[in-house]
């Protein structure tokens, strides 16, 4: 009893010898964030997605990958959820698509050191084969970012961006780009998703690279380089498995015209002119 009331007596005094702290009217805005969380962890998080436990499935109800689902995993895990797709090779809607296509796109993103497309991997399912990529937590669509009217960064991080990505669309014969295949994080990262009509065969040749179309004058020098060092037994070693026939030929052609291109706009511009640093 002795103990407890001079415990008591300890505690009162203390509480009363103890600043009061109150709280500020205005706390600091919280730091942005970005959401790239698999940089730096690439094998970590494709062999999570090789082996997740998928809880259950829902429609996808981000931008315009309808033949996707939304793939909820068991918590506690590296991920709460990634989109999964079983589009076989195939003709759909007179497009021929292809759910490997999605992993191509990782495959080669990660070859070109660009840290856009989100890790996607093959595995099976319910006894079939599909892909399963990473989804990107508190990202908005590009579609919503121009309703809105937000205006992007005036930096040359973000010029770079915008950049790589349109000559990745060009590379990867993208024939169905839009402004609901990009988002963009807080920390305005963009990310790249939905490709399963890139690198088809059906569609290489009517698909016409054309850097100055898509607005593109000007490239980082590191990604022209690493663009420019592809060659065919690297890309075969890297995305081979991933696409149909000849879809690696096609690439390296539309690759060579890329380079052409930036290299005729150098020549008419000046290095400065058009290679960022």
């Amino acid at each position: 009893m002795r103990l407890s009331l001079w415990l008591a007596v300890a505690l009162a005094l203390t509480l009363q010898q103890s600043p009061v702290v109150t709280a500020p009217s205005t706390w600091p805005a919280p730091v942005p964030v970005g959401s790239k969380v698999w940089i730096g962890h690439y094998r970590e998080y494709e062999d999570f997605l090789r082996t997740v436990v998928i809880a259950r499935l829902e429609p996808a109800k981000l931008g315009k990958i309808a033949a996707a689902k939304h793939a909820f995993f068991q918590p506690d895990g590296l991920a709460a959820s990634g989109a999964l797709r079983t589009l076989r090779p195939g003709l759909y809607k007179g497009y021929f698509e292809s759910y490997r296509s999605e992993v191509a796109a990782y495959k080669l993103d990660r070859l070109l050191q660009l840290d856009m497309v989100p890790p996607a991997v093959e595995r099976s399912y319910n006894g079939d084969n599909v892909s399963l990529q990473l989804w990107s937590e508190n990202t908005r669509l590009l579609k919503d970012v121009r309703e809105q009217k937000i205006a992007f960064p005036a930096t040359l991080e973000m010029l770079r961006q915008f950049s790589r990505q349109k000559v990745f669309d060009d590379l990867v014969a993208n024939i169905d780009a839009d402004a609901t295949d990009i988002s963009f994080d807080p920390v305005w990262n963009i990310i790249k998703v939905d490709h399963s009509r890139c690198f088809t065969k059906i569609m290489m040749q009517p698909f016409e690279v054309g850097v100055a179309g898509r607005g593109v004058s000007r490239i980082d020098r590191a990604f022209f380089d690493r663009i420019k060092a592809l060659d065919k037994a690297t890309l075969q070693a890297e995305i081979g498995k991933y696409v149909e026939g000849e879809a690696i030929d096609a690439l390296l052609v539309r690759r060579n015209k890329i380079v052409k291109q930036f290299e005729t706009l150098a020549k008419q511009k000046g290095d400065a002119a058009v290679f960022l640093p």
